[in-house]
């Protein structure tokens, strides 16, 4: 929920560069970056060029972020560092970990604009901009009332071009001087200063309300700069540049070939000074080809002088002299000679030596070996001439096209003969002196003081790498003539940095330095094409003036990507769009959606939340200066249309003076040298130079602009678009907190209504809510003002068209409506439908637009009762009615009675759990059902839906279409006891208003009140948890909800009664007998396969995920029950395998009573005063392994005489068969499987047990498939003693040793008969054994002949642990397995530190998976890892899931594995043990992936091979959570 400040979150991920992606954030926001999966506990160092308080910004200077870790070290799922944002600009970061940069990329930070005396805030959405050219407001003194024309139109921003002194060709782009102002601004009586257009700059701004930009202009300077006489090396001449040489020759020779054809020296080759035909192309082409190429000979500048090479070959050969050794991949080449003279390339003479080798020293054999030589270097001066000639190609192409769009085109600008006035071809350099013929000038160009004055003019090139500097060497735009040049601009050359031309950059700094003092942003003119390293520089040296400086730029670079990395590096603030663009109306409703705003009826979001890419901030304009009139392109209808389109978008918007006034031509930026009109409220339409509201659309623009700024600074942030028809398009602004809107109806004229047919019927429409008032209509008329006629002084625009404008009227008194009547298109849902009898081409009616006013009040008290989650609500909220009594009451009041039993009511059960309690998970119609029934399930969804506000998901259509899913979710509380009613109720309280609220809204309400109850109750949830979950990791806390997930009650008990003399039993009245009966929590074995019914609880799954769900969590009466409850169960000395309520137990598991015994051990460590346990008592349902189940508190024996009772029983050795036995308790088993041993081997102590037809340990698949044969045989029997039982069992031993010496527990040893005798054994001795044999027959020694190792030759992996010994088939003991690692957690001392170290590596490394652990070895020869339970063929090892253990990646193991390496590293010593725990870290990292994207918000049973998804996988799994939990818990 936003509150307090807004917190963005980057994670950082190895290897990602993001310098083509824009992160834009506004001052005052925090930046977090934290480590995304690929780099959590790596040691990573991050490094902002940021400023830190009081420093002065330099981009080169980075520093770095230091680390905050909230809750400790145990993962770094919350570590992050922040940066807080309180200076405008664009700022660089990268990270690295082992000193080696592993990614970066950049954030933008928004200025902040100030108007008026008070300097109030405008938001950079309210922006309204106005194009002025500045030599058009002519002397200085008329500026006021020129530049008012935009203060009365509205406009809050004016940008001017460049006031400084211009070049020869007027141009407003061309500066003779940079630091000086444009003379043409003075008058006689008034010198026009920088301190004067200061003064003017600040009225406007204090007075007027508006802000000031200019125009910067790095590319290039006017060719007539004295400045740039003064210093030649500021520009690309032919002394710093001579691979312009030969683009130069060409140059001139064009220029020649002008005069000669002016001068009609071609006309009888068909070639006269006018062209005006095809045919004159061909001829032009012709000569070119024909005469000026082959005088030329361009390809010599990039030859080899073949003689002079051969002459030296020659010598160096006769000399003999030594040859140095090259590379012989290295093949002769042309090296182009540096100062580009004629034939002065050279070659690589060693290579040369190299590769042609006389096979004597004779003078034959040197002549033969010169003659090789000689026509290896025809051949490659042969490349270079055709590669010369390819050049050429294009240059007469690109001559061709110029020469026909100048005088042939329609569009063109026809002008005329060739005269020198107007050449052939515009001239790419400057030619400062007299004309010679081309021979000797030629000659000049390789004489320094001469050739350093051949400057190349600038341009642009179409279609060009925008990032690539086209005069630079390796460029040929100016030799083949692909360049469209300026010949009044000369193309500045800055090199690499400020020492490469010392005076260029200096200049240009003190030029930014002053426009940033005197103007409040910059227009960066030809931002494309100037070199991004320069521009950052001088936008540097601007923002340290006026740090928050706004800057905007147009871009031509036709790539979103490329765009971003002109935002991103110079930090423009917004980018120049264009309506004029948009081919049809359609096109440019899509490019107000495009350009800003959410959509209508979006989710609130929450103030930290992760950080995404954007798009740039739009300047969206509906013409921009230097493109062709609209007018002459659609009709002068369309401007009033169009432009209140435009402002209706939500982002900064403009146009450029002389739109407005119905200018119907372009306003040349080079040749327009009248002045714009002044501002007269009383002229006249014919009045010339004077304008005011009756002119042009300039009433209709000053209402368009006054609204636009109202819906930017009102917060009207949400935008939908209508296309009405193919020339209606309907904008709707939105307020998300009073649910306001402003919907403008624009018909467009994009062509003239005059000589095009536009229908009469107009379609109907529906507005939405009531309309409070018609805030604006007006329509483009005719008016009898005389024909348009071109003043020779003053702009001026068509007098016959104005706007018949009406403000702020009511619905009955419009022109343009027919009848507005109301319909009710839901209980609370008003709607509007127009019908226009006026809406003509060139048309608008703006209509302000609320809610129904019951729904609007509905609003406000959902406002104010959503309060308490977040202030954001605030804003549009009205105090409550009072009709609802459980309202008064905080939702958090309400939801502190729930217990963590109850919370499993209300935020989870899966759907057979709901179906066991007479429900069901709710359903969305073409889509999927939920996951949960609970909360879980919705916000689940949500989370998906909510960032990128996709309305128009399935859920969302659901929500708007009827009141389903509401009810279902306070229904289903309210049907349930105590306090989970409760919340029901106030949920159903709170919809009694979500329900009156209009359709389109009710998703974005009905989130806003989950996420707040959501969020309020997992804070309640871990208050009632342990510290190390209130005190943890964001990832614990999340973790720690599994426990919330697996532990419930369900409508049946699933757990047997525990003793009735047992103190703190939680009791319920059973809603069908009527009858008081226990309710203790059960633990679920996963979701949703093993959720209900006797599959929920399982003794193996119960007590492995005990301990990290429960004990963990701080949940010790729940688990204290859970225990008992088991315990209650135990018979032939064995906890069940599958508990069904203990009358339906199956005792076929020889692990679960193991992992019971370590719950118990773990309970007594956990909890405090743990050991009472021991005492509690236990109603045995079968005190004998015979008797049928008693009931609770026939038979009460005190825990440890169970516990000592399984000891007792495995020594003496178990041996019965299943109750039942057959295909009625078990349809795949075979006949001997249903008989169950185990017993301890007296010599080693190791519990054993099982056969080969059943599977008494965890990995327990019997084969299922009759096809594959394979059914009745256990993929995995494990018999014989499995190696986690091994250590289960030495755990249990050493701790009842421990017990027995404090007189704790009453026993020392067991007691057991043998050959008709009493035998007892010590738990001392029993421990002893076991210590002493364990290494000795369970680790696979390195040493070959090791004389412990009974099968040597079943060995394949050595330096690891069996999985068990003494199997029936042996060399299932040599299987590498991930059991192992249990045994070392759970009795570390069987181990010795190196041994168990080298094993746990040979894990990791070949069993190691993203998620979980490879259940066998893949160097297995009956290793599969994918699991396919409902596939069924002739393969035995996979048929019907054979293969669940023989290699899918199960996920518990990988807690066991985790914290073996965790203990045993700690032992080894500080470097190992932070190795490990970045493994460790990186590890879990990919778990919190999972879980934070998992819909059911847990981790699953298994995946397949290298972490892919298994469908036949649980979704969540109690052991995954647990044993992860466990991991952080150890750490």
């Amino acid at each position: 929920m936003p509150q307090g400040k807004q917190t963005r979150v980057l994670l950082l991920n190895d290897m990602e560069k993001l310098d083509k992606t824009l992160f834009r954030l506004e001052q005052g926001f925090e930046l977090q970056f934290r480590l995304g999966p690929t780099l959590q506990g790596k040691h990573v160092n991050v490094y902002c060029n940021y400023p830190t308080a009081g420093e002065v910004f330099d981009r080169h200077k980075f520093k770095c972020l230091s680390w905050h870790n909230p809750t400790g070290k145990e993962d770094d799922s919350d570590k992050h560092c922040k940066l807080d944002l309180q200076i405008s600009g664009s700022y660089q970061y990268y990270f690295s970990h082992e000193n080696q940069k592993s990614g970066g990329g950049y954030i933008v930070v928004d200025p902040i604009l100030r108007v008026g005396a008070d300097n109030h805030e405008l938001p950079l959405d309210c922006v309204t901009l106005q194009t002025f050219l500045a030599k058009c407001l002519g002397p200085f003194d008329g500026w006021e009332d020129r530049l008012k024309v935009a203060k009365e139109s509205g406009y809050n921003m004016v940008h001017l071009t460049p006031v400084q002194k211009l070049g020869l060709s007027r141009s407003c782009y061309s500066l003779a001087d940079q630091l000086e102002v444009n003379p043409d601004f003075s008058t006689p009586n008034r010198k026009c200063s920088w301190n004067e257009i200061g003064k003017m700059v600040e009225k406007m701004k204090n007075e007027w309300n508006m802000l000031c930009i200019t125009d910067v202009v790095y590319n290039h300077t006017a060719s007539n700069s004295e400045w740039i006489t003064q210093h030649p090396e500021c520009a690309y001449n032919l002394v710093n540049s001579p691979h312009l040489k030969p683009s130069w020759l060409l140059d001139r020779a064009l220029w020649h070939l002008t005069c000669r054809v002016a001068g009609g020296k071609y006309s009888d080759r068909g070639l006269p000074a006018l062209i005006e035909k095809d045919n004159h192309l061909n001829s032009l082409r012709k000569v070119i080809w024909e005469e000026i190429f082959p005088s030329l000979r361009l390809w010599e500048f990039f030859q080899v002088d073949v003689n002079k090479a051969v002459q030296q070959f020659r010598t160096l050969l006769t000399q003999g002299g030594s040859k140095v050794k090259t590379d012989p991949k290295q093949h002769l080449a042309v090296i182009q000679d540096p100062e580009f003279k004629r034939l002065g390339c050279t070659v690589d003479m060693n290579v040369a030596l190299n590769t042609f080798i006389p096979h004597s020293n004779g003078p034959t054999a040197i002549e033969e070996c010169c003659n090789w030589f000689r026509k290896r270097m025809e051949e490659l001066n042969g490349e270079m001439y055709r590669q010369t000639n390819y050049h050429q190609e294009q240059a007469v192409n690109c001559i061709m096209g110029t020469v026909s769009y100048e005088r042939l085109a329609g569009h063109g600008p026809k002008l005329g003969a060739v005269t020198r006035k107007y050449p052939l071809v515009t001239s790419y350099f400057t030619y400062p002196f007299k004309e010679l013929s081309l021979e000797e000038e030629e000659v000049m160009m390789h004489q320094p003081d001469k050739a350093s004055y051949f400057m190349a003019h600038n341009g642009w090139v179409m279609g060009d790498d925008p990032l690539r500097n086209f005069a630079e060497p390796g460029s040929n735009v100016y030799l083949r003539r692909e360049l469209i040049c300026w010949g009044d601009s000369v193309k500045l050359r800055y090199g690499n940095k400020p020492e490469d031309c010392p005076y260029l950059w200096a200049h240009m700094k003190k030029y930014t330095e002053m426009t940033a003092k005197y103007f409040h942003g910059v227009r960066l003119d030809n931002c494309h094409s100037t070199p991004l390293h320069v521009a950052e520089e001088m936008l540097a040296a601007a923002r340290a003036v006026r740090p928050n400086l706004y800057v905007i730029a147009e871009l031509f670079t036709g790539s979103e990507l490329i765009d971003n990395v002109f935002v991103n590096r110079l930090g423009i603030t917004s980018l120049i769009r264009e309506a004029m663009s948009a081919y049809n109306s359609h096109e440019e409703g899509r490019l107000v959606y495009r350009f800003g705003g959410d959509p209508v009826g979006s989710f609130v979001q929450p103030h930290l939340r992760p950080l995404t890419p954007a798009i740039a901030h739009a300047l969206f304009m509906d013409i921009t200066h230097d493109n062709e009139c609209p007018i002459q392109h659609r009709s002068a209808y369309d401007a009033l249309p169009t432009s209140t389109i435009v402002s209706m978008a939500c982002c900064a918007t403009g146009s450029t003076q002389g739109y407005d006034e119905l200018v119907p031509h372009q306003i040349s930026v080079v040749d327009e040298e009248r002045f714009y009109p002044k501002w007269n409220p009383a002229a006249t339409p014919l009045t010339p130079g004077e304008v005011n509201f009756k002119t042009g659309i300039i009433a209709g623009r000053l209402a368009i602009n006054r609204l636009h700024q109202e819906l930017g600074a009102r917060a009207f942030n949400q935008v939908f678009v209508d296309q009405v028809d193919e020339d209606i398009v309907a904008v709707t602004r939105h307020c998300p907190n009073t649910h306001q809107s402003v919907v403008a109806v624009s018909r467009t004229a994009f062509r003239n209504p005059k000589t095009s047919f536009y229908s009469q019927e107009v379609p109907q429409m529906c507005i939405p809510g009531k309309i409070e008032e018609v805030v604006l209509e007006a329509r483009t008329v005719e008016r009898n003002a005389g024909p348009y006629k071109k003043d020779e002084h003053a702009i001026n625009g068509l007098p016959d068209y104005t706007v018949e404008l009406r403000e702020h009227i009511q619905l009955t008194e419009s022109k343009i409506i027919r009848q507005a009547s109301v319909a009710t298109k839901g209980p609370n849902e008003f709607v509007q439908e127009i019908e226009f009898e006026q809406l003509t081409p060139g048309s608008v009616i703006i209509f302000r637009v609320s809610l129904d006013p019951k729904a609007q009040d509905a609003v406000g008290v959902l406002r104010n009762h959503l309060i308490q989650f977040s202030p954001h609500f605030k804003s549009g909220s009205l105090p409550d009615d009072g009709s609802e009594a459980i309202l008064k009451t905080t939702f958090l009041n309400i939801a502190s009675k729930l217990t963590l039993a109850d919370l499993n009511q209300v935020l989870y059960r899966c759907d057979s759990e709901e179906q066991e309690d007479g429900g069901g998970c709710y359903n969305i119609p073409n889509w999927t059902p939920l996951k949960y029934g609970g909360l879980q399930g919705i916000m689940s969804v949500m989370a998906d839906i909510r960032p990128k506000n996709d309305l128009g998901h399935p859920f969302c259509g659901n929500l708007r279409a009827g009141d389903w899913m509401i009810d279902y979710v306070s229904d289903r509380l309210i049907a349930r006891p105590g306090a989970c009613s409760e919340v029901g109720k106030w949920l159903k309280a709170m919809f009694i208003y979500l329900k009156q609220v209009p359709r389109y809204l009710i998703p974005c309400y009905f989130d806003a009140i989950l996420v707040g109850a959501y969020t309020t109750l997992l804070d309640l949830t871990w208050k009632q948890m342990s510290n190390f979950v209130q005190n943890g990791s964001t990832f614990v806390k999340h973790l720690s909800l599994g426990s919330v997930q697996m532990c419930g009650i369900g409508k049946y008990p699933s757990l047997p009664p525990l003793s009735p003399a047992l103190q703190d039993v939680p009791y319920r009245l059973n809603e069908i007998t009527k009858e008081r009966e226990q309710g203790c929590v059960s633990l679920a074995a996963g979701l949703p396969h093993f959720s209900s019914g006797i599959f929920r609880c399982w003794g193996r799954d119960t007590f492995i995920a005990l301990r990290g769900l429960m004990l963990v969590t701080g949940r010790y009466l729940e688990a204290r029950n859970i225990i008992l409850a088991f315990g209650s169960t135990l018979r032939h000395g064995l906890i069940p395998n599958l508990l069904g309520q203990g009358t339906h137990a199956r005792f076929n598991c020889r692990d679960a009573v193991w992992w019971w015994l370590q719950c118990i051990q773990d309970y007594c460590n956990f909890v405090s005063n743990g050991t009472d346990i021991l005492k509690c008592p236990i109603s045995r349902m079968y005190p004998t392994d015979d008797s049928p189940p008693l009931p609770p508190g026939q038979r009460d024996h005190p825990l440890y005489e169970l516990i000592q009772e399984a000891m007792q029983r495995h020594m003496q050795g178990i041996d019965f068969r299943e109750r039942n036995a057959g295909p009625q308790i078990d349809r795949n088993m075979r006949d001997e499987g249903f008989n169950v041993t185990a017993g301890v081997d007296m010599e080693t102590g190791f519990v054993y047990g099982g056969n080969r037809f059943n599977c008494g340990t965890w990995m327990d698949k019997m084969g299922e498939s009759d096809r594959a044969r394979n059914k009745g045989i256990p993929a995995t029997p494990r018999d014989g003693s499995a190696v986690e039982i091994v250590g289960l069992c030495k755990s249990t031993v050493r701790w009842l040793l421990e017990l027995s010496k404090k007189n704790i527990f009453p026993y020392s040893g067991v007691t057991v008969k043998r050959h008709g005798k009493e035998e007892t054994v010590t738990y001392d001795a029993w421990n002893r054994k076991i210590q002493a044999h364990f290494e000795k027959l369970f680790f696979v020694s390195e040493n070959p002949s090791d004389p412990n190792e009974k099968h040597p030759t079943l060995v394949h992996k050595r330096g690891i642990y069996k999985d068990s010994y003494g199997a029936s088939s042996p060399w299932c003991d040599y299987q590498l397995r991930p059991n192992f690692p249990i045994a070392m957690v759970v009795a570390p001392e069987m181990f010795s530190i190196e041994r168990a170290w080298k094993a746990l590596e040979m894990l990791e490394q070949k069993l190691l998976g993203p998620l979980g652990m490879k259940t066998l070895d893949p160097d297995d020869m009956v290793y599969c890892g994918v699991y396919d339970n409902a596939l069924d063929n002739d393969n035995y090892n996979v048929a019907r899931g054979f293969n669940y253990h023989q290699g899918p990646e199960w996920l518990w193991p990988i807690g066991y594995f985790l914290r073996a390496k965790l203990y045993f590293s700690k032992l080894i010593g500080p470097e190992i043990y932070a190795k490990t725990v970045f493994l460790v870290k990186n590890v879990l990292s990919r778990h919190y992936v999972h879980l934070e994207r998992s819909p059911w918000k847990g981790l699953p049973e298994l995946t397949n091979e290298n972490g892919q998804y298994c469908p036949f996988s649980c979704e969540t799994q109690a052991w995954s959570i647990a044993v992860i939990l466990e991991v952080l818990y150890d750490l």
